[in-house]
């Protein structure tokens, strides 16, 4: 059990993560990646693969996905009549044609500047944010400035992906259910499952439904106060419907488990959760920390990637199961030679 008296610091989720460990390219199958498989109530560690999991699931059991897009966020401009060249990373439209962006060198960016992707797309600096991104408004000649992003742009890979996106990263840095647009970040956890699998769950008579979390560049930010309580989340915008709801409902009032894959998922899941442990639908912004301890009122197993050092996913599935055990596994998998990050393999936290 997690001791509820510790106040946990940062130095509490540190561990080695050597970049050899880092998967750089995805898997040669969707799902051949290795599945760990920790047992919360007795500390057992077992090693899988991943099409086993559905072994820890039963049959009326909800399994709840992240049914985010990620889109081609990255672009590249040059300065009206300097020729300097800047990237310019999407990380919002605030309303038709306006965007919240991070971009490079941010130096050199300033409001009045205007930025040329083609002949046809270019965009005005017109404010700067809190965050030390920018405002920009995009002018084209398209009915809708999605279609030209989605030619010209680039796959957001991670920071820790030591490479160029290509072509792969296209189909690969995405789920095969992805259909609500506005992600920057893939919820990796999502990445193993193929229609095939997906077969054999609805099998199984394991019920599935949907929530959409888009994720933001605050997932790679780092935690930078040793206290947790001063930790500030970045806001994503999330959105769980009246039959996702009703199927929670459901599944709690006849104790069936909820199976969450990926930590963006028991975010938003997490967040609608209210008195006696039902959920009413709601979409808007969350900024939920999740950390030791932490009660979860909502998450029965979680289906997560392995994580980085001191990072807030870290530190989600160290409240999920107790912090000693998950470090505990950390080193097993590197023992192991598990494959860590987006690109990684997975485990499942029962």
């Amino acid at each position: 059990m997690i001791n509820k008296k510790k106040k946990y610091k940062l130095g509490d989720f540190n561990y080695r993560l050597p970049k050899k460990f880092i998967a750089q390219d995805p898997g040669s199958r969707r799902d051949g990646s290795k599945l760990m498989v920790i047992h919360r109530d007795t500390g057992k560690i077992e090693h899988r693969s991943f099409p086993d999991i559905t072994d820890y699931m039963r049959k009326n059991d909800l399994l709840i996905l992240n049914n985010t897009k990620v889109f081609p966020a990255r672009l590249f401009a040059t300065k009206d009549r300097t020729d300097a060249k800047v990237e310019v990373f999407l990380l919002r439209e605030l309303a038709n044609d306006l965007w919240e962006v991070m971009v490079k060198p941010a130096r050199k960016v300033r409001i009045g500047n205007k930025l040329v992707f083609k002949k046809n797309l270019m965009c005005d600096v017109i404010d700067n944010t809190v965050s030390g991104g920018r405002v920009v408004r995009f002018e084209h000649d398209s009915d809708n400035l999605h279609d030209i992003i989605d030619k010209i742009g680039i796959p957001p890979l991670p920071p820790y992906i030591d490479r160029d996106a290509n072509a792969k990263d296209k189909k690969r840095y995405q789920t095969v259910y992805a259909s609500e647009r506005g992600a920057v970040a893939a919820p990796t956890a999502g990445l193993h499952f193929t229609d095939k699998l997906f077969e054999k769950v609805k099998k199984k008579g394991i019920k599935l439904e949907t929530v959409t979390l888009h994720i933001g560049l605050g997932t790679f930010r780092p935690v930078q106060v040793e206290d947790l309580n001063r930790h500030q989340m970045d806001s994503e915008y999330f959105e769980v419907s009246p039959k996702t709801s009703m199927a929670i409902n459901h599944a709690k009032k006849r104790h069936h488990k909820i199976i969450a894959v990926g930590t963006s998922t028991v975010r938003a899941l997490e967040t609608i959760a209210i008195s006696g442990y039902q959920v009413t639908p709601k979409r808007g912004w969350t900024d939920k920390f999740i950390y030791p301890p932490y009660q979860f009122k909502m998450v029965d197993k979680m289906i997560t990637n392995f994580h980085m050092p001191q990072s807030t996913l870290f530190m989600m599935v160290s409240s999920f199961a107790d912090r000693k055990l998950i470090k505990k596994a950390y080193l097993e998998a590197k023992k192991n030679d598990y494959r860590f990050l987006s690109y990684g393999d997975a485990m499942i936290i029962v």
